[in-house]
């Protein structure tokens, strides 16, 4: 080997190496410890860009044009089809990994000190690809596109003060036209890219930081490391590329079998009926229908998030870090909590859609009290309940109690979405 050839692959073993720590635990390499997530979720950002810089040789964003131009693009253009595939489900499966992400790092308690403020970071990446799906789903300007947006903007009118003026700054206007696609144009090929690219490699330059993956403490002991740790290149990078393989490979099959949805050209007299947002945020499309729109738009989602960003810098005492659910009995206790999240969803569902379906029974202040104000006070002393219940009686550790909490939440939510995106029929009412 020339000593340039060699030179130019050092250069690369340390640019990989730099990524990773130089070792790492061998058990950490299992596939279940990790799934590989957090290395997809960059992969899929890569074919994301690579697939949406191919598509605007070809797109326009004026709405006269934006439409005839997708068109174009999947029925004249050579492998404009399977570019717009690529790009379509990339974006979809790019929310499914980077929720999945988080649950691994959550349900593995990988948020503790040395790695509190990158779970801030992730969550900031989150809502990054949350706007940039968002952004990007108005851009074909076809019918489903359109209301789909639509109904995602006028939900902002329900936020007290400040409402209307975000619902007409994001529109720019009194109603979505071209300023609206201009925006979201911009938003969606030259912030969110930029965003992406500033806290990703910050993101993983604080895992390298913290000495990669999290892993139990029966891996992090000096004896036992020294043992037990095996060079990243090639242990972890060949997996890595495995992994990443796999991926791209069901991502171009996917596009190949089922073709990005274009339904007819945008119109704005005519309301697909029912109208429903992006499977992301129908969730809260289906909160609304059970809470005053004050709740179901702000109050419960700026609870949740300020949790999601407080749960790291809670007095745990001895962590446990690298484990799932910490311990047996914290895989009962958050399955239970998760059981009970589902039952009680569709039991509140069912009864509201029974007992309250006529709507002047809670109409004005009685509305905001029994669709606001009660369920808000109900949850919160549950679950000051339940934590005392499970730090006093069942002896279970604040992980614990945190991790059932918000299996709790989750499930409720996960409830939500399906029940929003799979069993709303005309008028959103519920349909098999």
């Amino acid at each position: 080997m020339s000593p340039k050839s060699y030179q130019h692959k050092s250069s690369f073993t340390n640019l990989l190496l730099h990524i990773h720590p130089h070792a790492v635990p061998e058990k950490s390499l299992k596939l279940a410890h990790t799934w590989g997530l957090g290395g997809m979720a960059l992969l899929l950002v890569i074919l994301q860009v690579l697939s949406g810089s191919l598509m605007l040789f070809v797109y326009h964003p004026v709405p006269d044009k934006a439409y005839h131009c997708v068109w174009v693009l999947m029925n004249a253009v050579t492998f404009g089809r399977f570019i717009r595939g690529v790009h379509y489900w990339s974006a979809n499966v790019l929310v499914a990994v980077v929720l999945l992400h988080m649950l691994r790092v959550f349900f593995t308690s990988a948020f503790h000190s040395p790695r509190r403020f990158n779970w801030i970071i992730g969550l900031c990446l989150l809502g990054f690809v949350l706007v940039s799906n968002f952004t990007g789903y108005l851009l074909p300007w076809d019918q489903l596109a359109y209301w789909a947006v639509t109904i995602c903007i006028e939900m902002l009118a329900y936020i007290p003060w400040i409402g209307v003026f975000l619902k007409n700054l994001i529109r720019g206007g009194g109603e979505i036209g071209s300023a609206t696609l201009s925006t979201f144009f911009v938003f969606h090929v030259i912030l969110m890219p930029v965003c992406f690219f500033t806290f990703m490699p910050f993101h993983f330059w604080r895992v390298r930081k913290a000495g990669g993956v999290v892993s139990p403490k029966s891996l992090r002991g000096d004896v036992e490391s020294a043992i037990n740790r095996v060079p990243v290149l090639p242990h972890l990078v060949v997996r890595e590329a495995a992994v990443g393989l796999v991926l791209v490979a069901c991502v171009f099959m996917l596009s190949a079998i089922f073709d990005a949805p274009l339904e007819s050209q945008a119109n704005p007299g005519l309301s697909p009926n029912p109208t429903k947002a992006p499977w992301y945020f129908v969730g809260f499309q289906e909160l609304q229908l059970h809470l005053a729109p004050e709740f179901a738009i702000l109050v419960f989602p700026l609870i949740f998030v300020a949790g999601l960003m407080l749960i790291p810098y809670l007095s745990y005492g001895d962590e446990t870090c690298g484990v799932w659910f910490c311990s047996q009995r914290g895989r009962r206790s958050a399955g239970v909590a998760g059981m009970i999240g589902v039952t009680t969803t569709l039991a509140v569902i069912f009864i509201d859609e029974w007992v309250f379906a006529d709507a002047t029974l809670l109409a004005g202040g009685s509305g905001v009290v029994m669709r606001g104000i009660l369920p808000l006070g109900i949850l919160f002393f549950g679950g000051c309940m339940f934590a005392w219940w499970g730090r006093r009686k069942g002896n279970m550790s604040t992980n614990e109690v945190v991790q059932s909490i918000f299996a709790f939440f989750l499930s409720a939510f996960v409830m939500l979405t399906l029940i929003g995106a799979l069993f709303r029929g005309p008028g959103m009412a519920l349909a098999w």
